[in-house]
């Protein structure tokens, strides 16, 4: 049963997520004629907050809001230094364009829940993912466990670039190039905070 999540401020257990603690990347994949010979690039991001309620006895009213410092996000794995250096810079300038748009904001609307164990559910979470100026429904499917000190939620959800103006990167004349879809992959941690007001 999804329920709006409005009612959820000042209920339940609140956490602040903690990125020294968690994963999040960002999978990207080649295409073109030259695909055989290049790398799918993994972006890891380094810089986000944000934050999660839960009220164990109904996980329906649980709520995620997070914000990413869209330059903080790096290429990682198998790639030398100079191409690193040009991928991250046309990330940054050309695909997400992070001076003009630095955030990218997550916030659910509507959450359905299953649970799991007594501290652990099933969801799917309901939002709206505004990035690069653009505001579009996501849905995230996670697993949550929620105890008295700390929070975890894993998962993976996709999107297309496209979705939200942007143009995949395209290079050697178009003989190499991204996938329109991106797999973000994620295992994301936080730490029990005071309930507001307390």
């Amino acid at each position: 049963m999804a329920m709006p999540m409005g009612t959820v401020e000042g209920l339940g257990r609140h956490y602040v997520l903690d990125p020294t603690k968690s994963r999040f990347v960002v999978k990207a994949y080649v295409a073109g004629l030259l695909s055989a010979f290049g790398h799918n690039p993994t972006i890891a991001i380094r810089s986000f907050t944000g934050e999660a309620s839960l009220r164990p006895e109904s996980p329906e009213l649980s709520s995620l809001r997070f914000e990413i410092d869209a330059a903080s996000l790096a290429v990682t794995g198998e790639v030398n230094d100079k191409d690193r250096a040009e991928m991250e810079r046309s990330m940054r300038e050309e695909v997400l364009e992070t001076a003009r748009f630095a955030a990218i904001r997550f916030e659910s609307s509507a959450v359905q829940a299953t649970k799991i164990t007594e501290a652990m559910y099933a969801m799917k979470i309901a939002g709206n993912l505004t990035l690069h100026g653009v505001m579009r429904d996501l849905e995230i499917p996670c697993t949550v466990t929620a105890g008295d000190e700390s929070f975890r939620a894993y998962g993976d959800f996709s999107i297309r670039q496209t979705d939200y103006g942007i143009h995949p990167v395209t290079v050697a004349g178009g003989t190499l190039k991204l996938k329109d879809e991106l797999k973000f992959t994620f295992d994301i941690v936080g730490r029990r905070t005071p309930e507001p007001g307390a």
